[in-house]
């Protein structure tokens, strides 16, 4: 099979496919019921093995440096070009075969963390060069409603609220298990619910004092209390043949898919998979944990096929950093240039930037040397996915790789 490598023009536009994808031309059918584009998150917590999953098993140097924790020949998944995938990613790879997998190599920032905590939030926040205020998607939702009116434009499946949708005056609402999903359920109608809530409030005033903070805490309440009411609705609408696998991840893009055809206006949905800092059994760890993420999005875009929807998805996996070329025996530590994926209908399927070299000389203090900024990849994301001003959120210009087909 050819090799699907798409490079980066100067401008930032691809440049040309000397391959004639089919993709490349202009899309003649309109998108499917107009529906606005929307954009899914999957978050993969802790540092996805960047050289165990795009594997470069056909490099001598690749074979040397990891000796002890190496995907070999017989289990790698050939994609092309020397490269293959994770024995865990088959599902992935009929996802990369249908074009709808753009895969973004040597993502990172400048000045590279090897902390969870402090990488998490860089890209979360879109800030490498100092701690940010804002989430990134926090600022484009309030770009997608100004206003606020809609409580779900933005919907997290998971516990808390991930610093990339954090921002004042942002509605967000964050779902644990839809089927149960609400703010004192047990009492029949909005109006009893809020009263509770005011008086919840009232008996912590004396304590946290009132004015701003207050006020917003009593709108961050009122608006969970709506977000209940609306995203409750979702599973009594939803009918599927799909079979989703019985896994966090998949269940919570099983989620996504029930709140998008009850749509209900939400343009930004977030999922995490966690479990990726594998400093010990990486091998079976990181191939279960593919599994669980392959055979979950597979079974999401069947079930987008299943409801003639699709085209105005686009996906977004990425994880906070690689991890070191050298293996520690049984696993790898935190790293530094990593990559992501840009998944859906809509997408060029293929390769974009280069993947960093091996050679010791290129190395970054035993890591691979980032080679593409992500800030570029949510420009990307943001002007011509979202269609949003992103130089505010991103903190500029920056080069782009147009995973997009042309018109979408």
């Amino acid at each position: 099979m050819a090799l699907r490598w798409h490079p980066v023009a100067s401008d930032g536009r691809d440049s040309p496919d000397i391959y004639g994808d089919p993709k490349n031309v202009q899309m003649e059918e309109p998108m499917a019921e107009q529906r606005e584009k929307v954009l899914v998150i999957v978050q993969l917590s802790g540092g996805n093995d960047y050289l165990n999953c795009i594997v470069p098993w056909e490099d001598p140097m690749y074979q040397d440096v990891r000796s002890g924790i190496r995907i070999t020949e017989e289990d790698v998944i050939p994609l092309d070009n020397g490269l293959g995938l994770n024995p865990g990613m088959g599902a992935f790879k009929e996802l990369y075969d249908q074009d709808r997998v753009a895969i973004i190599h040597g993502i990172g920032y400048p000045t590279p963390s090897r902390s969870h905590f402090r990488s998490m939030d860089i890209w979360h926040t879109a800030t490498p060069d100092r701690v940010g205020d804002e989430g990134w998607l926090g600022q484009a939702v309030r770009q997608l409603d100004p206003t606020g009116s809609n409580v779900v434009t933005a919907v997290n499946f998971g516990n808390g609220l991930p610093r990339a949708l954090a921002a004042p005056g942002v509605p967000v609402a964050s779902v644990g298990n839809l089927d149960d999903y609400g703010l004192l359920t047990g009492m029949a109608g909005a109006e009893q619910r809020e009263k509770a809530l005011t008086a919840f409030s009232r008996i912590y005033t004396p304590g946290i004092g009132s004015g701003m903070v207050m006020d917003y805490l009593g709108k961050t309440g009122l608006d969970a209390l709506k977000g209940a009411d609306i995203l409750k609705q979702a599973p009594k609408m939803y009918e599927s043949t799909v079979e989703y696998p019985d896994n966090p991840i998949a269940k919570a893009l099983k989620g996504v898919a029930q709140v998008h055809f009850a749509d209900l206006g939400t343009r930004v949905f977030y999922t995490t998979s966690g479990g990726w800092d594998t400093h010990t059994n990486e091998i079976s760890l990181q191939r279960g944990l593919w599994e669980e993420v392959s055979t979950g999005l597979r079974a999401f875009f069947e079930d987008l096929e299943e409801h003639d929807l699709g085209p105005e998805i686009t996906v977004l996996v990425f994880s906070e950093f690689g991890r070191r070329v050298k293996d520690n025996g049984n696993g790898t530590d935190h790293g530094s240039g990593g990559v992501s994926f840009v998944i859906g209908d809509s997408v060029k399927g293929g390769h974009y930037s280069e993947y960093p070299s091996l050679d010791v000389g290129r190395l970054v203090e035993g890591d691979l040397q980032y080679n593409f900024d992500f800030r570029g990849l949510y420009t990307d994301l943001l002007e011509d996915w979202l269609d949003l001003d992103a130089r505010e959120i991103v903190g500029g210009n920056f080069e782009k790789i147009s995973p997009f087909a042309m018109a979408v």
